[in-house]
């Protein structure tokens, strides 16, 4: 017995070194790592099970019809409710002390702020202020991974760069609560899931509210007491989704980038790309699905929307599904004649992350745009 624990201990200690300074057998794992992810690429594109003409789901036409789409996405997300153009945060706090920030560079300081909505559901947000400042914003979203955080690398990477950042994570995720709610004939939960929002659903409240409108009412906060010149969104993963939504209602957004946060619903046949309640939900999408949001979110005058898949995603979207629709969502944008769609594959790595790769091509994109905020 002792025998095989030493051998157990000695087979991992091994691996550690493996895996720390790339000694045999990495090169050999590694590549079996590779043709594993290439197999499910393979088999994520042959899970396309039906042929769809793109063009008969796309709902928009005319600049009508794009206004039409926006005014039913309110109005389902805020349940007859107009957007909520005059609601400030609840609370702001100013030159926050937080040591996993402390290392930063170009922050002048970091200020909390705190927004409240039903079911005593909140969003905790930071806007971090660069020392030397190029008066633009970037949005950034987390996904379902948890804290904004975990995304430092991409909010250091805009604040080397001059750009304030406003960081956000999704409901119930990182700093933000999980409140205890008595359900009716459910019985007492802790919302600890999006999966848990569909038992707040009723006709006069959507769930969805709880993923956009921390957004909105920070960016008035933000129209109030700044002048930032432009607004720019990024978002990873479930913030990816987030980032698809949230510009197609709010046209203050001037660019967004979505990594590896959606594809059309018609793609997804296999459990790793299905999402979570957010991105399933059928009365969001009888609104306007995801080809209409695409649209939605690149139309305008130097408005642009761009996906970002990683070829190789350990996660989620990985290979080139898009390739069924990208060509359609630029045409439609040909039409309009206003607005810009373009997807980028990044074949640089193995994770679901926003790569230095992906980060470069933002950088270099926003650096070209020249609109203002509306």
């Amino acid at each position: 017995m002792l025998i095989i624990v030493a051998l157990s201990i000695s087979v991992f200690i091994y691996g550690v070194f493996v895996g720390t300074y790339k000694i045999f057998p990495y090169e050999q794992l590694d590549y079996a790592k590779t043709i594993s992810l290439n197999e499910k690429n393979d088999s994520d594109e042959k899970n396309i099970i039906y042929e769809n003409d793109v063009n008969s789901l796309i709902h928009i036409k005319t600049v009508d019809d794009i206004s039409k789409l926006r005014n039913n996405l309110i109005d389902f997300i805020w349940s007859g409710d107009d957007f909520p153009n005059s609601k400030l945060p609840d609370s702001i706090q100013t030159n926050i002390s937080n040591s996993l920030y402390d290392n930063f560079t170009n922050l002048k300081r970091i200020d909390q702020i705190n927004v409240m909505m039903e079911y005593d559901v909140n969003s905790i947000s930071y806007l971090f202020v660069p020392e030397s400042s190029n008066n633009k914003l970037i949005i950034y979203h987390q996904g379902h991974a948890g804290d904004f955080y975990k995304g430092k690398d991409t909010i250091q990477f805009f604040l080397e760069k001059n750009y304030a950042v406003l960081a956000f994570s999704m409901p119930l995720l990182g700093m933000n609560n999980q409140p205890i709610l008595e359900i009716p004939n459910i019985g007492t939960i802790k919302l600890t899931s999006h999966e848990h929002l569909r038992f707040l659903e009723s006709s006069q409240f959507s769930p969805i509210k709880f993923f956009v409108e921390p957004i909105a009412v920070s960016l008035n906060y933000l129209d109030e007491n700044y002048d930032f010149s432009s607004y720019d969104m990024i978002g990873i993963s479930g913030g990816g989704w987030t980032t698809t939504l949230y510009p197609a209602i709010d046209d203050r957004i001037s660019q967004s980038y979505s990594i590896a946060g959606s594809v059309p619903i018609y793609l997804r046949s296999i459990p790793q790309n299905y999402g979570d309640y957010e991105q399933w939900l059928p009365e969001l999408y009888k609104n306007a699905n995801y080809l209409d949001l695409y649209i939605m979110n690149s139309y305008g005058d130097d408005r642009k929307f761009v996906q970002i898949f990683n070829k190789y995603d350990s996660c989620c979207f990985s290979g080139e599904l898009y390739k069924s629709y990208e060509n359609e969502i630029k045409e439609s944008l040909s039409q309009l004649k206003k607005g810009q769609f373009d997807i980028y594959l990044d074949n640089t790595h193995k994770k679901h992350i926003i790569s230095k790769f992906s980060l470069e091509k933002i950088l270099d994109s926003i650096s070209n745009n020249t609109r203002s905020k509306s």
